[in-house]
């Protein structure tokens, strides 16, 4: 086993011991190489459970983040999921080895360019597209979603991406101001008008921002 492999199996048991337990989302995690979803500057840490830095000063989220977010949507093989931040495309990447479909909404241009060259270009993942747009705003013309996936915060959930989801639906994000405390949540879709929220535990994100950017 070489050293990377090494790390890569030392990183999944990090993952399973902070409570990552469905095969599933374990299996997925351990088909990606998180090396190529960083920047060469942090290509040596990227087998360490903690956030890094990514182009257009996001972030690439923690491993054990990813997989805790994923495994709270209790993805069917049949669902069609919206990410809302594509970032990296890691995240991305996971969820295409889970559902039908994935719709991932990235504001800013560079970031979506490169996530899709990585995602569907270079990994041929059919089942995911990329769109640069506003993410706070949806996909309403892909909508409904199954599940909806948000990777940065916001101080409430955003109706707009409540009115995307189907009933009996799931959204999972992180709530909360920025530098303030934050909160994962999982939000169940009951009815139109009736939802279940449930704390999945502190958090850390960047601001989910509205418009989109060029760069």
């Amino acid at each position: 086993m070489t050293d990377f492999q090494d790390q890569r199996h030392h990183l999944l048991e990090i993952i399973k011991q902070q409570g990552v337990t469905a095969e599933e989302v374990l299996v997925a995690l351990s088909k990606i190489d998180r090396r190529e979803f960083v920047s060469r500057t942090f290509a040596s840490r990227a087998y360490e459970d903690m956030a890094l830095p990514i182009m257009a000063g996001q972030t690439i989220s923690q491993p054990t983040i990813v997989g805790l977010m994923t495994q709270a949507l209790k993805i069917d093989a049949v669902n069609r999921v919206l990410e809302v931040g594509t970032g990296s495309g890691f995240q991305t990447m996971v969820l295409s080895y889970l559902c039908r479909h994935v719709y991932s909404v990235e504001r800013f241009q560079a970031l979506a360019n490169r996530a899709k060259q990585l995602v569907v270009d270079t990994h041929k993942r059919q089942n995911v597209s990329i769109v640069h747009a506003d993410g706070s705003l949806g996909l309403p013309n892909a909508a409904p979603f199954d599940r909806i996936l948000v990777t940065a915060a916001s101080e409430d959930v955003p109706p707009t991406l409540l009115e995307q989801l189907k009933i009996g639906g799931i959204m999972v994000l992180p709530l909360g101001r920025e530098n303030r405390d934050q909160f994962l949540m999982r939000v169940t879709k009951t009815t139109d008008k009736d939802h279940l929220y449930e704390d999945l535990g502190e958090v850390r994100f960047v601001p989910l921002l509205e418009g989109v950017r060029d760069d």
